[in-house]
């Protein structure tokens, strides 16, 4: 076994010094376990612990099951930023409302449309005039929700 250097040595008790009693004893197993024969007493030395500390996060670290019910979030539910949808409860009307004049659509399938109003003039025209100020990416998800797409005229060549 190699004992850590010492920079390293003191990384891991200021460390240790921050967790509590039951991670302390799983954190000193684990390096313990790593360093293989003569770790215990070495990590005891380190970490300023007992020996039968480190033995019984041994045997924590043994009866761990498989799937522990550890849940990676510890936030609260509900934090963050909230969807468009949820904020801005109006914006279908005020979005169609911007581009009603600027739709078009295939005269043998009502299920295509499109603008010609391209995604920056779409939120230029929101926030002007529905005061409403949204992101280029929303505009785009109001445009799939809506069954929109972007169109523009292309040149012919002659």
């Amino acid at each position: 076994m190699t004992p850590y250097p010492d920079p390293i040595e003191q990384v891991m008790q200021k460390f240790y010094h921050t967790l509590s009693e039951k991670d302390k004893r799983r954190y000193a197993a684990i390096e313990a376990k790593k360093l293989g024969h003569g770790g215990i007493s070495y990590i005891a030395c380190v970490l300023s612990c007992s020996r039968t500390t480190i033995h019984e996060g041994l045997a924590e670290l043994e009866r761990l099951p498989e799937a522990s019910g550890y849940e990676a979030s510890i936030r609260r539910p509900g934090g963050g930023r909230k969807p468009y949808e949820q904020r801005l409860e109006q914006i279908d009307e005020a979005f169609l409302a911007v581009i009603a004049n600027n739709l078009a659509g295939d005269p043998m399938d009502e299920q295509i449309r499109w603008t010609n109003l391209s995604h920056a003039e779409i939120q230029a025209r929101l926030a002007q005039q529905q005061q409403i100020d949204v992101s280029e990416t929303v505009i785009k998800q109001l445009l799939v929700k809506h069954k929109l797409r972007r169109r523009k005229g292309q040149k012919n060549r002659r």
